[in-house]
């Protein structure tokens, strides 16, 4: 089996050839980040308008290096959502386009269930198991029952904790994407300089909320005298991170005791997934916490952690391994797509 992935949800333009061994047979990812950078954060109109003048040529180069034709295809796939709905556009449009003309089924993917499928693409991880998805625009917890079968255990009530990132990168003046400008600066900061709160630690579940971290930020900084100095910066966003790093760790040690108590199973895979699973202090934080609750913590290689077209085809090969045999050519993008519809709820972020 060989699918053809399309990514286009948020700022990477992504194209990718994928068979059911797991291999990557052909793949390109185009970054915005130069596009968007002067902004501080994703502009929806400059993602789109980007993916409309690359993607065809990111696919054609990908099927060539991949060296398979349009009819050896045994499906294309794209994301059909979440994310911005001028970029899921361009992709669907696009990935229906050559479905109808090369006669091939179409799959409109999930981008949540992409991230948390991606790692049996690397190695066989059975079913159930817990996902913590961490990106720009979502932070869920989540148990993957199986393709297509999910039971969430907590989201963000606000902000996701990529955009905390972001913005708190911002408000120092430091560099886009915020998340390894704020590692990199936390690297050489004083933490216990500045304090910051831990939103929604020691309550039960496993909701996140980081909108008020991100206010407490912006205080810090109006209460210094001047603009913030290099040192500052450091110190503050060593502060941050450890305050996310808490508050990541003590809601999945509550999701874990969750999953055992809905899966009857006391350890298990925890899977890390998002761009901001690339954050290296997170990921020891987390290590050590899974380990605590006899978890075993599985993270993709960075590559596979933020946007890409990979773990979209991958998705669509688990889909048609499931017996699903593809989506109707009038599928709509969706902006909001929870993966758990029951347990969606107003003023909760996918």
């Amino acid at each position: 089996m060989i699918i053809l992935g399309i990514e286009t949800s948020c700022d990477e333009t992504a194209a990718a050839v994928v068979d059911d061994e797991g291999v990557i047979r052909g793949e390109l990812v185009l970054s915005q980040i130069e596009a968007h950078r002067p902004f501080g954060g994703v502009v929806p109109e400059i993602a789109a308008r980007n993916h409309v003048a690359h993607l065809d040529r990111l696919i054609v180069e990908t099927m060539d290096e991949a060296g398979a034709t349009f009819p050896e295809l045994d499906c294309v796939a794209a994301t059909a959502g979440p994310g911005l709905i001028g970029g899921l556009l361009v992709g669907v449009m696009t990935a229906k386009a050559i479905a109808a003309v090369h006669a091939l089924p179409f799959l409109a993917i999930n981008h949540l269930e992409a991230h948390a499928l991606v790692p049996r693409m690397l190695a066989p991880i059975a079913f159930p198991y817990l996902v913590l998805l961490i990106s720009g625009g979502h932070c869920q917890l989540l148990i993957a029952n199986g393709v297509g079968s999910y039971s969430r255990l907590g989201t963000t009530i606000d902000d996701a904790v990529g955009e905390a990132f972001d913005k708190t990168a911002k408000m120092l003046g430091l560099d886009y994407p915020g998340g390894p400008a704020i590692e990199a600066a936390a690297c050489g900061g004083d933490p216990a300089r500045f304090k910051l709160p831990r939103p929604l630690i020691n309550r039960a579940g496993a909701d996140f909320s980081f909108s008020g971290l991100k206010t407490a930020v912006r205080h810090t900084i109006h209460r210094l005298p001047d603009a913030p100095t290099a040192t500052d910066a450091k110190d503050i966003a060593a502060a941050f991170q450890i305050a996310v790093g808490d508050v990541l760790c003590n809601r999945t040690a509550n999701a874990m005791q969750m999953f055992s108590e809905r899966t009857g199973k006391m350890t298990g895979n925890l899977v890390v997934a998002g761009g901001v699973a690339a954050n290296q202090y997170l990921g020891d934080r987390l290590k050590q916490t899974a380990s605590d609750a006899g978890f075993q913590v599985v993270v993709p290689p960075p590559a596979l952690c933020t946007d890409n077209a990979a773990m979209i085809a991958w998705a669509g090969i688990e889909r048609r391994r499931a017996g699903f045999s593809g989506d109707p050519l009038d599928t709509i993008a969706l902006a909001r797509w929870p993966l758990d519809p029951v347990s969606a709820r107003p003023g909760a972020k996918a």
